[in-house]
């Protein structure tokens, strides 16, 4: 109970903390990586240089091209002109929610998500590369083709209703989201030549980074640079607060260990000069029917209850707790049947 606050406030920094080297490692992973992958000009010589390779599979390239649907491309819902290969639909609930502490915040909900893929690839001077499952990306960017909300008009019912619900809709989100066709983008993964001749793009087998970004390799390195930059910060910045706040439950710790030492310590001395009254003040020539049944020294001083036998001295009855030695009868309660 003495470190309750400490703790509670080490475990939510070491949370943060630990999320925040992982994602700066991530970054920093990821920056090597592309760093270190050869980007490739989609062209007639491609498939010769991966035909090359062992397997026919190279582990990590970069290459850009344009969108170019296989098959039928997929039609906008708001905007009929515009089709694409990869469209998200979502819709978002959005609501004010009374929190424990009594205050209302904003709150969401994604009610429903929905993605449609058509096959396609990524064409440059009349040669192609398909794309295989876009949705595995880590990084995978789009357009927003529409992006709708709609508040809520509540009624009084609604309105009491949300007070004593403790939950006030404010609106539905709707959200369109496209791969357009005809977009340029840079992908990097893994690159492999398929039985049929065809080249293909992919998440990486041993387990990289899969981009499908329309940024240039060097802008997505300096924007990886950068949101590592920040996560060091806040790596410094919660390391810290967790050395003060371990500083703090040591010091607290040994305060309050010091402070037990010495309560231990003074109730000994305590103790000790007790006894030593208490033999001072006894009478030396205490007949032996009156002297305690186990030392033999004190005379008796305690009362053990139910049985009522007057038997013990009182330094005898600190470690005497079960049974009467006289009856055997089990001790409830010690009283003290003298008088100084």
């Amino acid at each position: 109970m003495d470190y309750i606050a400490e703790a509670v406030a080490l475990g939510i920094d070491s949370i943060i903390l630990a999320t925040c080297i992982r994602q700066y490692y991530k970054n920093k992973n990821a920056m090597a990586m592309i760093q270190g992958a050869p980007y490739l000009t989609i062209d007639k010589e491609l498939k010769e240089i991966v035909e090359t390779h062992p397997e026919g599979r190279l582990s990590y390239v970069s290459v850009r091209g344009t969108i170019k649907p296989i098959g039928n491309p997929i039609v906008s819902i708001n905007n009929p002109t515009i089709t694409g290969v990869v469209q998200l639909l979502r819709i978002k609930e959005h609501v004010i929610q009374r929190s424990s502490t009594g205050f209302w915040a904003d709150s969401e909900r994604v009610i429903q998500e929905v993605h449609n893929i058509t096959p396609f690839a990524l064409e440059n001077k009349g040669m192609v590369i398909e794309v295989c499952d876009p949705l595995a990306a880590d990084v995978l960017d789009m357009d927003v083709i529409s992006d709708k909300f709609q508040p809520t008009v509540p009624s009084v019912i609604d309105h009491i209703w949300s007070f004593f619900a403790g939950v006030r809709q404010r609106g539905i989100q709707s959200t369109e989201k496209m791969l357009r066709r005809g977009a340029v983008i840079t992908g990097i993964g893994e690159l492999v030549a398929g039985k049929d001749g065809t080249l293909k793009l992919q998440p990486p087998s041993n387990g990289a980074p899969f981009y499908l970004t329309n940024m240039q390799v060097n802008s997505l390195i300096k924007k990886l640079d950068g949101s590592k930059r920040n996560y060091g910060l806040l790596c410094v910045l919660f390391g810290t607060v967790g050395i003060f706040v371990t500083a703090m439950i040591i010091r607290k710790y040994l305060k309050i260990k010091t402070e037990l030492e010495e309560q231990i310590k003074r109730k000994k001395q305590l103790e000790e000069s007790r006894r030593e009254r208490r033999r001072i003040m006894r009478d030396e020539d205490v007949p032996e029917n009156q002297l305690c049944v186990v030392c033999k020294t004190n005379p008796k001083e305690i009362i053990l209850l139910p049985c009522g036998h007057v038997c013990l001295c009182e330094d005898c009855s600190i470690d005497i707790s079960g049974n009467c030695p006289v009856c055997r009868a089990i001790i409830e309660k010690k009283s003290v049947a003298y008088v100084l």
